[in-house]
């Protein structure tokens, strides 16, 4: 008798890599377990063995695309310069490339099923949140202390910007009309230079 030759499956990160590239190439709405399945050659059943559900196939390939969002923000955060020039190039990172962004579509997608989520689930989503407010926080603190920036409360601020870059963000995400990339950056510049910059 012999033996049928398994196919391996493929790494979890190259199934939430094609997740990634699916949506940014067909939209979430193309996404379905089946349609994975086929373009990472595994069944939608063995695709539901590794992640249970499809609300935690999104909520990994987040995490994922976070990852890769993180490492460059630090890659960002991390060289020299002033604090300003690194604070417009982490609202650069943060803003969507425009309509249907997909890691912004994920991104929705995922905090609108997190309604009925698992504390688990909305733990981690807070991390993520989380990690962009650290780095804001950090990078607020270092401003003020070379008198870059004004001496505001540097948790509240990064709170309050991201706010505004969350409203925004959306905005753009969705193509709301009247709304693009270039005018919110205009905003937030503009927002910065009127309540951060220190005086000359």
């Amino acid at each position: 008798m012999t033996s049928r030759r398994r196919t391996p499956a493929p790494p979890r990160e190259d199934v939430l890599a094609a997740a990634m590239d699916m949506i940014a190439e067909r939209g979430l709405e193309k996404l379905t377990m089946a349609a994975l399945g086929r373009e990472v050659g595994m069944s939608s059943g063995h695709l539901l063995y590794y992640f249970h559900s499809k609300d935690e196939l999104l909520l990994r390939t987040l995490e994922w695309s976070e990852g890769r969002l993180g490492a460059e923000r630090g890659r960002l955060l991390a060289r020299p310069g002033g604090a300003r020039e690194r604070l417009d190039a982490y609202v650069d990172l943060y803003v969507p490339d425009g309509h249907r962004d997909p890691h912004w579509t994920l991104w929705l997608e995922v905090w609108n099923r997190s309604q009925n989520a698992a504390e688990d689930a909305r733990d981690r989503q807070a991390a993520i949140e989380g990690a962009w407010h650290r780095d804001l926080v950090a990078l607020l603190a270092e401003g003020i202390s070379r008198g870059e920036f004004r001496p505001v409360d540097a948790d509240r601020y990064a709170a309050r910007l991201r706010a505004l870059l969350d409203g925004f963000s959306i905005h753009v995400a969705i193509g709301l009309r009247g709304t693009d990339r270039n005018q919110v950056l205009a905003h937030v510049r503009e927002f910065v230079e009127q309540t951060l910059l220190a005086g000359p």
